[in-house]
């Protein structure tokens, strides 16, 4: 989903990054889905999603999972993120044995997302690609700004508030861990990676 196509920062910090997506087709599938996605939950949980979501609802970050389950409607648009290759592995090993009948995508370094496609004898139906950023980037917030707020595709998070969550960690009012969540909680879809962001913000108070 190309909402997703655009996270920045260190690669070696994007390899542990990895977003899992549920899409209905509208008048093919979109009809009763919810056992569908329950399954779909069943098998990001199995192997320990950081967090996922409905977009109607928001992510687990900030709701119980039974809530966002008990909401789920043919309206719902499930997304996540897994921060290890193997996650991606047995989520798609899970969703395929199961022939669900939904698309599933998945986002991430390519060659990541490729060796486990691989793993999970899965075959690709299409690929989108980031052509990075054009025009006025120096209009841009720092690298270190944009590694975080670019985990929320639909650009939710305000690069003032991701600078007021580092000096309140760096004063030691908060975690790494506790910063990144209250950050998690402004992306609705659950694909902020809140495991790395926790990295992303001791490794820059280290600095």
């Amino acid at each position: 989903m190309t909402h997703s196509l655009h996270r920045s920062g260190d690669i070696e910090s994007q390899k542990k990054d990895f977003c899992w997506f549920m899409y209905q087709t509208k008048g093919i599938n979109d009809v009763g889905i919810r056992p569908k996605a329950l399954a779909y939950i069943e098998a990001a949980e199995a192997v320990g999603s950081e967090n996922w979501g409905d977009v109607k609802t928001g992510p687990v970050t900030r709701f119980k999972s039974e809530e966002i389950k008990e909401k789920i409607s043919d309206k719902s648009r499930l997304r996540g993120v897994f921060t290890r290759k193997d996650q991606v592995v047995g989520f798609l090993e899970r969703v395929k044995s199961q022939e669900l009948g939904m698309s599933c995508v998945i986002t991430g370094v390519l060659t990541e997302v490729m060796d486990a496609c691989k793993e999970a004898r899965v075959t690709p139906h299409s690929i989108n690609y980031s052509l990075g950023v054009w025009g006025r980037k120096d209009k841009l917030p720092d690298e270190v700004t944009l590694s975080i707020t670019t985990m929320c595709g639909h650009h939710m998070i305000p690069p003032k508030f991701v600078n007021f969550i580092m000096k309140q960690v760096d004063s030691g009012k908060m975690t790494p861990e506790q910063g990144a969540i209250r950050l998690s909680d402004f992306c609705y879809c659950g694909i902020f990676n809140q495991v790395r962001c926790a990295d992303i913000i001791r490794e820059e108070i280290k600095k």
